[in-house]
């Protein structure tokens, strides 16, 4: 038996779960984090060998265990830990089969990632490493940093949770509000991860876009006044986004874009739902970043067609979005909405003023979004460069197998 599978899954769906109420346990991030991965990595190595433990994350979370206290012996802690560690560990596992455990341990760890002595980059950084289980890899991609440079990131953000003796704990009221645009960041960044992963073979990992959905969920109950009317606009942003999942991939795993989605397989109990959070937020208050891409959002799923989309008025929310919450994303997707509104000339215009710009060096969707309007324009032999330019940067297979798919299709057509 092959016994990967198995624990791949393990890790993406246990992960998030088990390290939060390890660091509250053992009270450090670093001996936490270390004890899970190597649990991980034993059962990696024991399973093949000595079969599937009837409660495999009954198992991880036992190996943890020991791991933890092994380092303390070698870090000769043992005698001012081993008390402690033994008796909340005893409760580990009936904790993890509450719901509202994991919330709170979750909750306290999100608002510990993301306490105001760290960078917004490293707030974002940690809180996909020790709540997603990302590896360091995935969050360069996701923040657009060189992996070297990230690993740093992660270890000073650390670091630094140790020698400041940050609390692991949820802040006090008046304290939120500070902390709520990190919060917010990081719940969003998971959810990106999950919609569009920046590698492996599958473009959805529907398990990081419902926690992070989760995530926004408990955030709403928690932040009071304008900090809830955004994380009720976040959250609906990605009800609306999540609501499209069965029409982005086709049956054989290949690629769908949004123009050519089976509009019968959207979700539309949920498509209601965002737009209703969506209308919540706006009846309190909401005006920022998430409240306009929600918008976005709901105008695609309005349309009926492709043809029927909107794209005069969701140039203009990312025309507003450009002045709230300007980045080289943003005018990246404003681009591509002009090309549906104005041409494909226009919109082209505006990709090749970014790429000139520099910002988004490395960024597969850049040069594949110029590839399509290549295509469209019918410039294939400057199509084909920029579908192979794409297809060095992207690390997952499924968008590769699309981009390889118009690279064939623009090959025949210069014929």
């Amino acid at each position: 038996m092959d016994h990967a599978p198995l624990i791949a899954t393990l890790y993406r769906e246990e992960y998030g779960r088990i390290l939060p109420t390890l660091i509250r346990v053992l009270g450090d991030f670093t001996l936490a984090e270390d004890a899970l991965q190597e649990a991980f990595c034993a059962a990696v190595e024991q399973w093949p060998r000595e079969g599937t433990p009837p409660v495999p994350r009954a198992w991880i979370i036992q190996v943890a265990k020991f791991r933890a206290i092994d380092r303390l012996r070698r870090g000769k802690r043992l005698e001012q830990k081993l008390t402690l560690l033994e008796s909340a560990c005893e409760g580990i596992t009936a904790s993890l089969e509450s719901p509202s455990v994991i919330a709170d341990d979750q909750l306290r760890l999100l608002y510990t990632c993301c306490h105001p002595s760290l960078s917004l980059d490293a707030q974002v950084a940690l809180t996909l490493r020790t709540l997603c289980g990302l590896t360091t890899e995935q969050i360069a991609r996701a923040c657009l940093v060189p992996t070297p440079a990230m690993a740093q990131r992660l270890v000073r953000a650390q670091r630094k949770i140790r020698d400041a003796a940050i609390p692991y704990e949820v802040p006090d009221a008046d304290e939120l509000g500070e902390r709520t645009a990190a919060v917010l960041t990081c719940i969003y960044l998971t959810f990106n991860e999950g919609y569009s992963a920046t590698g492996g073979d599958a473009l959805l990992r529907v398990d990081l876009c419902e926690e992070a959905i989760r995530l926004g969920r408990v955030a709403v109950t928690l932040l009071p006044g304008a900090a809830r009317a955004e994380a009720i606009a976040l959250l609906s942003l990605m009800i609306l986004h999540h609501a499209r999942r069965f029409a982005r991939v086709a049956r054989d795993g290949s690629l769908v874009l949004l123009d050519h989605q089976d509009r019968s397989l959207w979700q539309q109990e949920e498509a209601e739902e965002g737009r209703a959070l969506l209308d919540e937020a706006l009846r309190l208050g909401a005006h920022g970043q998430y409240a306009t891409q929600a918008a976005i959002a709901a105008l695609h799923l309005r349309a009926r067609t492709a043809a029927e989309t909107d794209w005069t008025q969701i140039v203009g929310l990312y025309d507003r979005l450009m002045t709230r919450a300007p980045s080289p994303i943003v005018a990246l997707n404003r681009a591509a909405a002009v090309a549906m509104a104005q041409g494909a000339e226009r919109g082209l215009a505006q990709l090749d003023e970014l790429a000139s710009k520099g910002v988004l060096g490395g960024y597969h969707l850049l040069p594949a979004s110029r590839a399509d309007l290549l295509r469209r324009l019918g410039r294939f032999a400057e199509a084909r460069a920029a579908y192979r330019e794409a297809l060095s940067l992207t690390r997952n297979e499924t968008e590769r197998w699309f981009l390889e798919a118009r690279l064939r299709e623009v090959s025949r057509g210069d014929a």
